[in-house]
């Protein structure tokens, strides 16, 4: 038995590699896009405000069908579906590389973008089942995956897309991630968490596991899903515009020098800040697994909250810039490891993929907020955005351990196993009375 429980322990880990892996292989599709519009639009001169809706397209296909296949991993396994998933996701770029018309380049996106669900709603899913003791590290370490993914990648995609053209880097490496994602989509296994798993006092868990139709009847499901919505939003609010907002401060292409590297500030910002949003991801569920979810989205919501208000006030100063949208992502891309934890915790294991990936929908409904930011900031009045962005992430925060915390922890408590008593049957045998069960 020792034998078989340590096998489980090291294969889980092995699994959440190959999730990893998966989740990087998959990013491109997101971070790598915007090296394709330029040369798309000089090619076909679609202009791109229409290109970039092909993006748009691919996030809310990406993002609003993942508790299908949740739901679809939960049923039949992860091998199935990442296997759909990396077929989806070539197919998707070897369209792009044919592509001669918006028509085709946007049922593309559908295609690539239920690809790029299949993968990180499975990932994310598998990585709370093996670790149910360590939710918030392995959702982090996953989540970190799909960002530092296209980091390997990126410069390869440029220079292919420079010395070959577009529809090459297109066609290449959709089939070469389409492969790699397949081959390893064989080497997944339905979750089998080792037994005598011990988990902190730190972390209210349910013993019932509920399904997602279920999950979504309940209070406490809908005062989760608003502040990932919040602070989702309060991040995007802010980090969508960085760009305009450097310009707007004058300091966007200010010549910045850091560990003897000179890059423009806008530049050199974006690079430290993609960075932050990796590292938070694993670090930030480390931490909630030892401290508790609620204590931790405390500490980072209002956290964001105060980098908000600290850009706003500071942000003209080119190094303050720097750090205070350093911190704004440090704070916010953690979303993505401690809420699928939390959710495991109060709905159980068993249905995690569907679960999980019902709650990242508010990653979604948040994203549709964001264009509010171009009519709140009219004529460079950005202090608007930072105040309301900062107003919802630290009430999110405060809502976390206020409201959150005490909701989730009388679910739980009244969320008991009930124990089934048979009924009872009296009969007579030799004068004398015999209790039976019924089966």
């Amino acid at each position: 038995m020792e034998t078989s429980n340590s096998k489980s322990a090291a294969n889980r880990w092995i699994q959440l590699i190959i999730g990893i892996i998966c989740m990087g292989l998959v990013a491109n599709l997101q971070y790598a896009w915007t090296l394709f519009v330029t040369p798309m639009d000089a090619k076909h001169h679609w202009g791109q405000a229409a290109i970039q809706l092909s993006f748009s397209i691919f996030i809310v296909t990406e993002t609003w069908l993942v508790p299908i296949e949740g739901w679809l991993v939960d049923k039949f396994g992860p091998r199935p579906v990442i296997a759909a998933g990396a077929i989806f996701a070539a197919a998707g770029w070897v369209i792009n590389s044919m592509a001669t018309s918006l028509f085709e380049l946007y049922a593309a996106a559908i295609i690539a973008g239920i690809g790029a669900g299949c993968v990180y709603g499975t990932c994310v899913g598998n990585a709370l089942k093996w670790f149910p003791d360590k939710r918030g590290l392995a959702a982090g370490m996953t989540a970190a995956g799909f960002g530092a993914g296209a980091a390997v990648t990126v410069i390869p995609i440029a220079n292919m897309i420079q010395s070959s053209g577009y529809e090459r880097a297109f066609l290449f490496f959709g089939i070469l991630q389409g492969v790699c994602i397949f081959l390893l989509a064989m080497l997944m296994v339905r979750p089998a968490p080792p037994k005598g798993i011990v988990v902190s006092k730190k972390l209210t868990m349910t013993k019932i596991d509920y399904k997602a139709g279920q999950m979504i009847r309940t209070p406490v499901f809908w005062v989760m899903y608003l502040m990932f919505v919040a602070v989702a939003a309060g991040g995007l609010m802010a980090t969508a515009q960085l760009a305009p907002i450097a310009k707007d401060f004058g300091i966007a292409k200010l010549p910045i020098t850091l560990l003897g590297v000179t890059l423009p500030l806008l530049t050199m910002t974006l690079s430290i800040d993609n960075l932050c949003n990796g590292f938070t991801r694993p670090l930030c569920g480390f931490i909630s697994d030892k401290i508790g979810r609620e204590n931790t989205m405390f500490i980072v919501f209002v956290g964001e909250g105060l980098a908000l208000l600290g850009l706003m006030q500071y942000g003209h100063n080119p190094y303050a810039f720097m750090v205070f949208a350093a911190l704004i992502f440090l704070f916010w891309g953690e979303i993505f490891s401690i809420f699928p934890a939390i959710c495991a915790d109060t709905f159980g294991s068993k249905y995690a993929s569907g679960n999980a990936g019902t709650l990242y929908t508010a990653k979604g409904t948040a994203a549709l907020l964001v264009p509010l930011t171009s009519v709140l900031s009219a004529g460079g009045a950005w202090d608007r955005v930072f105040i309301i962005a900062a107003a919802i992430t630290i009430v999110a925060g405060l809502s976390a351990k206020l409201v959150l915390a005490p909701m989730r922890k009388r679910w739980v408590e009244k969320s008991v196993p009930e124990v089934v008593v048979a009924p009872v049957a009296e009969k007579r045998v030799n004068g004398s009375s015999v209790i039976e069960h019924s089966a």
